[in-house]
C-alpha cells in the first residue's frame, strides 16, 4: 500500500492550493483520512480529518481557510487551502487508515511522503 501526495508548490500570501493524496495497492477499504503539516523546527500537527462517511474536523490553525474532501472511488483525499499565509509554509502529509485482507485482515495507518507548500509574503 502506498500514499502519493502532490499539489504543493510556491504561492503568494492570499493565494490558494489544492493538495491531493491517492492510496494505491491491495486495498480492501479506507477508513479515516487526514492531512498533517510540519514546519521547520516544529512538531507535526493535525490540519484536518475526514471519515469514510464524509464527516470532517479541522484544527483551529487553519479552520475556515481549508476544506478536506475525499473521493472514495479513487481512494483519494484532497485539501483545498485558501487565503494562505506565510506561516502556513510547511511540508504537508496525508495519512490514511487502510484495511487490507491479504495475507490477513489488518487495519493500519499509512503516511504519504509529504508535499512542500511555501507561502511567500
Amino acid at each position: 500500500v502506498q500514499l502519493q501526495a502532490c499539489g504543493g508548490g510556491l504561492v503568494q500570501a492570499g493565494g490558494s492550493l489544492r493538495l491531493s493524496c491517492a492510496a494505491s495497492g491491495r486495498i480492501f477499504s479506507v477508513n479515516n483520512m487526514a492531512w498533517y503539516r510540519q514546519s521547520p523546527g516544529k512538531q507535526r500537527e493535525l490540519v484536518a480529518t475526514i471519515t469514510n462517511g464524509g464527516s470532517t474536523d479541522y484544527a483551529d490553525s487553519m479552520k475556515g481557510r481549508v476544506t478536506i474532501s475525499r473521493d472514495n472511488a479513487k481512494n483519494t483525499v484532497y485539501l483545498q487551502m485558501n487565503s494562505l499565509k506565510p506561516e502556513d509554509t510547511a511540508v504537508y502529509y496525508c495519512k490514511a487508515n487502510i484495511v487490507v485482507v491479504i495475507p490477513v485482515w489488518r487495519a493500519s495507518d499509512y503516511w504519504g511522503q509529504g508535499t512542500l507548500v511555501t507561502v511567500s509574503s
